[in-house]
Order: C-alpha cells, then sequence, then structure tokens
C-alpha cells in the first residue's frame, strides 16, 4: 500500500478522496492555486503544496507544477479525481515515469476510450451496440453528406477528442449538416487540439443510462449496477439516481453484461463508467467510456455499501478485486442532487461570490459530499458544483420525499444555487412517472423561468 496520496485536484472531490485514504491510514498533499488558498481540501489535508495562479491552465492542469509537488511532498501516489487531468493518458504516463503511481486505469486504456471514433470501434469489435453511424472519422463534408443520407436524418457530429458537450452539433437536414460540421471541427480545435468528427445517428428522447464497473490488474471485471443519468442540461448532468426507474431486471442484466465486455475490451482496470444511450423502444447503445471516478459515484455507494474510492487506491496498490459479481447486493434507492453556484432563472448563470451562511441537511439516509463553508469565497475560475446532496430510501417513493425535505433543510446564502430547480423538478408529474429524457430538463428549465416560479 502506498504512504503518502497526492490529491491532483480541488473542491468536494479532493475532500472525498483524501477521507478514503485517512481511512486506509494513508498521508495526503492537497494542490491549490492562489484562488483556493482558504479551501477546505487545503485545510483537510496532511500537507497542502501551492502550484500556481487561478486560471486551471496554470495551476490544476500544468503537469509539471503538479509532478514537482508531488515529488517535494515525498508522494509515491497521485489520485486525479474528476476532471482537470483525470482522463489525460499523457499525464498517466508522465506519473509512471517519475516513479509514482496513478490512481485510475493504465494510459493505454485512457487514450483509446477517450478517443470517440476508436472506442466506437472497439466496441464494435466486441459486440457491444453501438449508435448507427461511422465506424472511422470523417474527413470531408462530402463523406458525412453521404453517409448522412445512409443513415437517415437527424444525425449528431461529434468530435472524436471531444467531452462535456463541446465539439457536438445536432443536424435535421443537409444545410444544417454542412453548418454544424464546419462549426464542430473548429470548435474542437480550439478545445481539443484536434478536429477529427465522427457521426451518429441522433436519438431523440433517450434516457442516458451508465455501469459502474471495477477492474483489476488479473482481469477481473465486475459491475455494480446502473445509474439514470437522464436530466441533464447541455450534456452537464443535474439529478442521478440508482437504480434506474424504467431499467427491468431483463435489462439491467443485458446492459450490465454490455459494460463489462466494453470494459474487457480494453484490459480495463481501475473504477470506470460505460455510459449508454437507451432509445424509446428499448434498445441501448454505447455512448463513451469515462476512465475516471464519476462525480455521482455516490449513488452506487450507498445502495451497494462499496466505497468506490477506497477500492480505486486498493486497486492501484496492486491488490485483486476484494469482491465477486455475486457479492455485490443492492439495497433500496438513491438520489443526488448536485449543487451548483448557478441561477436557474436566469438561465443557470454562475453566481461565484461570497457564503454568507451554510447549513447542510442531516438525518437518516441523507449524505453531503462538498467542498464550502460559510465566509468562501466561490471563484469564477473553475466548475460550478460546490456539494452533491445524496439520500437513500427503501423505495424511489421514499428517497423522492426525503429529498425533498433535505433539500428545504439545505441553506445556502450569500450566492444563487441549484436548489430551487431542484425542487421543482421533485414535484413535477413527468419526472415522478418516469417520463423524461436527455433533453426534459431543458424544457422544464425553460418553461419554469418564464413562469418565474424558480
Amino acid at each position: 500500500m502506498f504512504k503518502k496520496v497526492l490529491v491532483a485536484n480541488r473542491g468536494e472531490i479532493a475532500i472525498r478522496v483524501i477521507r478514503a485514504c485517512r481511512e486506509l491510514g494513508l498521508k495526503t498533499v492537497a494542490v491549490y492555486s492562489d484562488a483556493d488558498r482558504n479551501a477546505l481540501h487545503v485545510m483537510y489535508a496532511d500537507e497542502a503544496v501551492h502550484i500556481g495562479p487561478a486560471p486551471a491552465v496554470e495551476s490544476y492542469l500544468k503537469i509539471p507544477k503538479i509532478i514537482e509537488a508531488a515529488n517535494s511532498a515525498g508522494a509515491d501516489a497521485v489520485h486525479p479525481g474528476y476532471g482537470f487531468l483525470a482522463e489525460n493518458a499523457h499525464f498517466a504516463s508522465i506519473c509512471q515515469t517519475w516513479g509514482l503511481t496513478f490512481i485510475g486505469p493504465s494510459a493505454t486504456a485512457i487514450h483509446e476510450m477517450g478517443l470517440k471514433a476508436v472506442a466506437r470501434a472497439r466496441m464494435i469489435a466486441a459486440g457491444v451496440p453501438v449508435v448507427p453511424g461511422s465506424e472511422e472519422t470523417i474527413g470531408s463534408e462530402k463523406q458525412a453528406l453521404e453517409l448522412a443520407a445512409d443513415i437517415g436524418y437527424p444525425v449528431m457530429i461529434k468530435a472524436s477528442a471531444g467531452g462535456g458537450g463541446i465539439g457536438i452539433r445536432i443536424a435535421l437536414k443537409e444545410d444544417e449538416l454542412i453548418t454544424g460540421f464546419q462549426r464542430a471541427r473548429r470548435e474542437a480545435e480550439a478545445a481539443f487540439g484536434s478536429g477529427e468528427l465522427y457521426l451518429e445517428k441522433y436519438l431523440e428522447q433517450p434516457r442516458h443510462i451508465e455501469v459502474q464497473v471495477l477492474g483489476d490488474a488479473k482481469g477481473s471485471i465486475i459491475h455494480l449496477g446502473e445509474r439514470d443519468c437522464s436530466l441533464q442540461r447541455r450534456r452537464q448532468k443535474l439529478l442521478e439516481e440508482s437504480p434506474s426507474p424504467v431499467v427491468t431486471p431483463e435489462l439491467r442484466e443485458r446492459i450490465t453484461r454490455a459494460a463489462v465486455m466494453a470494459a474487457a475490451a480494453v484490459d480495463y482496470t481501475n473504477a470506470g463508467t460505460v455510459e449508454f444511450l437507451l432509445d424509446q423502444d428499448g434498445s441501448f447503445y454505447f455512448l463513451e467510456m469515462n476512465t475516471r471516478i464519476q462525480v455521482e459515484h455516490p449513488v452506487t455507494e450507498v445502495v451497494t455499501g462499496v466505497d468506490l474510492v477506497q477500492e480505486q487506491i486498493r486497486i492501484a496498490a496492486g491488490d485483486d478485486l476484494r469482491y465477486r459479481q455475486e457479492d455485490i447486493v443492492f439495497r433500496g434507492h438513491a438520489i443526488e442532487c448536485r449543487i451548483n453556484a448557478e441561477d436557474p432563472a436566469r438561465g443557470f448563470l454562475p453566481s461565484p461570490g461570497l457564503i454568507t451562511e451554510y447549513r447542510v441537511p442531516g438525518g437518516p439516509g441523507v449524505r453531503v459530499d462538498d467542498g464550502v463553508y460559510a465566509g468562501f469565497e466561490v471563484p469564477t475560475h473553475y466548475d460550478s458544483l460546490i456539494g452533491k446532496l445524496i439520500v437513500t430510501g427503501p423505495r424511489r417513493q421514499e428517497a423522492v420525499s426525503r429529498m425533498r425535505r433535505a433539500l428545504r433543510d439545505y441553506h445556502v446564502g450569500g450566492i444563487r444555487t441549484t436548489i430551487p430547480i431542484h425542487l421543482q423538478l421533485l414535484d413535477n408529474p413527468a419526472f415522478l412517472d418516469n417520463r423524461v429524457d436527455t433533453n426534459f430538463l431543458e424544457r422544464f428549465a425553460a418553461e419554469t423561468a418564464r413562469a418565474g416560479v424558480m
């Protein structure tokens, strides 16, 4: 086992990793930028190293500074959390070069699954269902037009090296495809340094279902059930739950088997998430694989009792998986609401600033993963997530009721948050009756903003 872990991240995920390390008896090192000098993760770690100015490109994304911090602190492992460098294959390789264990999958798996067109090809070869589309990247608008005519409109243009909804355009007809192709390429080149694109059939009202997997170095891979992440805005998730209220036992068997096949196709080790789109007819298709811990991992933890971050650390240290598939037992229903520093009434505009009051909910079945406190200044430079509220109940109905109560008990003064829209969602008949899709939240947010109810 390691002796000291550097956490190459900030906010709630840095604190989450530090907690897991403490329970395993490991020392921790935090890193921080100028904007995070007084951040909670800096106070909570055993040591903290300053790595640069506020902009992430000059601090949290600066690989030499992260490596230097790890070496100067005497760390022997690095946990990247999510975001920033978590899915950077070059960073994983550099860690290895400097004798640091990267707590995550291999650089090869990160690289292959990070290139969406390559991942599609690997899934096709492995027999995992994929959305109809191009098997390779598209070299020209002419080629895109020919393929779109073959698979039928609407289609989705996607950046091969993409993520976070960047480099994606939807085309309903030929002229939109030409315009979207050009814009997606420019956006992808600016964001990822690669303008490679591929084409997929656009599913108009799918649900977003993802499966948590764990794998060790000996090739053992298990799943820990599915999460429903359909409530998202601009492909950024806002509310997640496990199990999915629309996945039947028969579908669960098929989709989790496909997730394990996907992970095995790239010899996957550590924690990862295989994401699928579930069509209205019950068909499901591989979307992508996230080669890291997910923001929404707590809902899986509370229904399985498995500490995913501790398992990440154990696997990276060379341990075999401690669980067989039959050891994973699912209990109850869990929901997570992301509490972001955003104003839903103003189109989710960021709402940074000083938190003047901060009170979190408690009670049975309530968990809060956060990274702020009263008196903390939420910076403008990073993701707007300030905390995650997770509840569990014996059944979905009880979990929804508990979440309503917990949201009303959650008070953040001085800034706007997403709490009001969560409360609205939990009372919406479509959500309660499981009639939502990946585009529902945007329609709902627009309607509630116009009605002035947030």
